[in-house]
């Protein structure tokens, strides 16, 4: 996970409660640095002051976690930033997130080669250590790495990964699990 240090701001932030229920996907417009917490574009209704909510805020190359609190400065909300969430057995904790995302592009030794017909897959989740999605049948083998490009809170989001596992669905698709590559 990455350190409390770099500047968020302008970050796409998904936000879910205590329970891990998705309430919305944001920017960070502000990030405090000094106080650890940062103001949000938009700001859940459903959470208030004082409660407790997970943060994934989508940084390069990899994705950071925080717990976090809602605090209210002045007029404007803010979410101050903490680590000490409970892990779950795999060791990162798992966002769903359930949007398209496309693969354009194979890596064959650290290189990029792009793909004529781009490969449609729906992201399942995310975590700081990688993403689950679910492609057509048979659509990559375990080791295989690639490119994906997804959108979230009006823009678009490019990651690197590998494959490590796969799970058929069937006839008709894969489920695959991947660790992210750094680039």
């Amino acid at each position: 996970m990455a350190a409390i240090g770099g500047d968020f701001t302008d970050y796409t932030v998904l936000v879910y409660d205590a329970n891990g229920n998705h309430l919305v996907d944001t920017v960070v417009i502000s990030h405090d640095r000094n106080d650890q917490q940062i103001q949000l574009a938009i700001m859940p209704e459903e959470l208030k002051v004082n409660d407790n909510c997970k943060l994934l805020i989508l940084s390069s190359p990899i994705p950071c976690e925080y717990q976090g609190r809602v605090k209210k400065i002045g007029g404007n909300f803010f979410i101050a930033m903490f680590y000490g969430q409970e892990k779950e057995s795999r060791g990162s904790t798992r966002y769903s997130v359930s949007t398209p995302a496309l693969i354009d592009a194979l890596i064959v030794d650290g290189k990029p080669y792009p793909l004529q017909n781009l490969i449609k897959v729906v992201l399942i989740n995310v975590s700081t250590n990688g993403v689950r999605f679910r492609a057509p049948y048979y659509s990559f083998e375990i080791g295989d790495q690639f490119q994906m490009h997804f959108a979230v809170s009006n823009s678009t989001k490019k990651l690197t990964a590998v494959i490590v596992n796969n799970v058929d669905n069937g006839t008709t698709s894969s489920d695959y699990g991947c660790r992210f590559v750094a680039t």
